[in-house]
């Protein structure tokens, strides 16, 4: 029905859209989701003829060019066979005017019936979008904001457009309204066949009403696919830092923001001076709109990179496997929480990827390349902080040893420039960078200071990855709060890519993309954090997520399995499982696909 070829549109010098292609047939939806002034307004203006900017480009509808299209043959078609709800309703509305009479005007003004028949016709479009009739004469300022919508609804279907543009149709409504229309708008375009074009950040209103999905940042399309692809999993850096900003009932993980502010570039990727992945090419050159595994992404990087790659990695003491056979992915600028319970295998994990450890099989991968050793380079990209602050840092180094000594073996900058790097890495911590502090020792710091000043001592380098061992365990909860605060900002500053362990799953629900779920040496189930924590699949987890802490008092504990004491090599939950069969105890259940989880179980 509508396709955009290459449009642009400026005001004055600066370009607001560039490079915009998209194609919408009949019947469709398209929702076009992005911040506050990154164009989408702009979008839907400059299809019905209203954008006050240059317009270049082909907007075709029908096989008719809108934009060589003169004044008067647009006005044929705006209302008549395009229809927009605007943003503003306190704008859109007259204020001299009943609503009854508003609506009738696109009636009469198309010559489509006159003022009797256009009344008649403006008082059933008013039922349908559920106006009481008792409001049907009443002025705009004598309306609530819902009452507001329902008209500029009603009014955008007046002459039964093809196409309705719907912009920002849920702003400033509250939770129940903003219902109440989305099912209403869903209803009647359903009933219509119509075709919609939504300009939203409301993703929930993006989810019910669009089946495909666009982003824009800065004027231009970088990620486009089926709307719940996009939701469940992004795949460019910003729709990620969009979802992570949006509250959700499903939501597990603290809200984290998008670091900088939007900005508007003629070459090179719009989002490079807030992508927490890009390269030297990201600033050169625009990367154009490439298909990646079912969807569109324009990303120089194809996207959201593999930051660390767990491929069958084993490790083995004499004859206990430790680590048998994990297979995990992270992603860049993700926080990835391993859980279970203790001797399940996780440190064990984190000092195989440091290299204190040597894998007994399988291989590391950072960043797409395998690691056959660890030399300088590494421990520039990949720090850890330990479990316990006290024995990771030596007692003879004062703070400023300490938090120094990675620079110094790493030889980076003169002795001045380290010092103030000390200093600004102290400070980002939040632990004081006077010379009374940076002088003192170990032992005479807290358990919070001292786990800060190791957090600190990790990250002086600026490493890609940080792999976290139980970072809070000795922590009270006040100081164990603030820590994880700090570590989620840094992520966000810096796009660190996180391996947090832990045995809390209340914690790792908070800090955690994904948590995958660790016995004896396997990843017994592993996903979205949300989907882990609501709809659980393996027993092991069932149990930990019982055991987790919680202050309701009518909640039972959770009973002690009898142990079953059957010999076998299968699932390494099967003894304690009150649904073991005998087949778990003979054969070792594979990680398979559900939804969105990988489950180790038969029962799942």
């Amino acid at each position: 029905m509508i396709e955009l070829k290459d449009l642009e549109v400026r005001y004055g010098k600066r370009k607001v859209l560039q490079g915009i292609n998209l194609t919408l047939k009949r019947g469709e939806s398209l929702s076009i989701v992005g911040e506050s002034g990154g164009g989408k307004t702009t979008l839907g203006l400059s299809i019905i003829g209203l954008v006050e900017g240059t317009v270049k480009g082909e907007i075709l509808f029908d096989g008719k060019n809108l934009v060589a299209l003169a004044e008067k043959e647009l006005k044929a078609i705006r209302w008549n066979r395009i229809a927009m709800v605007f943003q503003n309703v306190e704008n859109a509305l007259n204020p001299l005017y009943t609503v009854l009479d508003q609506v009738s005007e696109p009636i009469v003004a198309h010559k489509l019936g006159d003022r009797k028949e256009a009344t008649k016709r403006a008082g059933e479009l008013l039922s349908m979008v559920d106006l009481p009739e008792g409001r049907f004469y009443a002025y705009p300022h004598q309306l609530s904001g819902g009452e507001k919508q329902r008209v500029l609804i009603a009014m955008a279907l007046a002459n039964d457009p093809d196409l309705i543009i719907l912009d920002e149709p849920t702003t400033a409504l509250d939770a129940l309204t903003k219902v109440e229309i989305i099912n209403l708008m869903h209803t009647v375009c359903n009933e219509r066949e119509l075709t919609i074009l939504l300009l939203t950040h409301d993703f929930y209103a993006a989810s019910t009403l669009s089946d495909k999905m666009a982003v824009l940042y800065a004027g231009r399309i970088v990620e486009f696919g089926p709307t719940p692809a996009l939701l469940s999993n992004p795949r460019h850096p910003y729709t990620r830092g969009l979802l992570r900003c949006y509250p959700s009932m499903t939501t597990t993980k603290d809200l984290q923001g998008i670091k900088g502010r939007m900005e508007f570039f003629d070459d090179g990727c719009p989002f490079h001076p807030r992508c927490t992945q890009s390269l030297e090419k990201c600033r050169e050159g625009a990367p154009r709109l490439e298909e990646y595994d079912g969807r569109l992404i324009a990303c120089h990087r194809g996207g959201i990179i593999p930051l660390l790659e767990l491929r069958d990695l084993s490790k083995s003491f004499d004859s206990l496997n430790a680590v048998d056979s994990i297979d995990i992915t992270l992603y860049e600028g993700e926080t990835l929480a391993l859980v279970g319970e203790s001797g399940s295998g996780k440190t064990t994990t984190a000092k195989l990827i440091m290299g204190i450890f040597e894998a007994t099989e399988g291989r590391i991968c950072l960043e797409g390349k395998q690691i056959h050793g660890r030399d300088k380079s590494f421990y520039q990209r990949v720090q850890m902080i330990f479990q316990n602050p006290m024995e990771a840092v030596s007692h003879r180094f004062s703070v400023r040893e300490a938090v120094r000594e990675p620079l110094d073996i790493q030889k980076q900058c003169d002795r001045e420039q380290r010092e103030s790097i000390v200093r600004h890495i102290l400070e980002e911590v939040e632990l004081p960078s006077s010379e009374a502090f940076m002088n003192k020792y170990p032992h005479q710091l807290s358990q919070g200071e001292a786990q800060r000043v190791s957090i600190a001592r990790a990250l002086v380098l600026n490493p890609k990855l940080l792999i976290a061992d139980e970072p809070t365990s000795a922590l009270d909860a006040s100081t164990q709060a603030k820590v994880v605060k700090l570590l989620l900002n840094l992520q966000e500053e810096r796009g660190i890519g996180m391996f947090f362990i832990t045995h809390n799953l209340a914690l790792a629900r908070k800090i955690s993309d994904r948590i995958a779920v660790m016995l004896r040496g396997h990843i017994v189930e592993e996903g979205p954090s949300n989907e882990i924590i609501r709809n659980p699949l393996h027993p092991y987890t069932k149990d930990l997520l019982k055991a987790a802490p919680t202050l309701n008092s009518n909640v039972p504990l959770v009973p002690k399995h009898t142990s079953k004491k059957k010999e076998g090599f299968g699932c390494p939950y099967a003894n304690r499982c009150d649904k073991a069969l005998e087949v778990c105890f003979n054969e070792k259940p594979q990680l398979r696909h559900f939804g969105s989880h990988r489950v180790a179980c038969v029962h799942a």
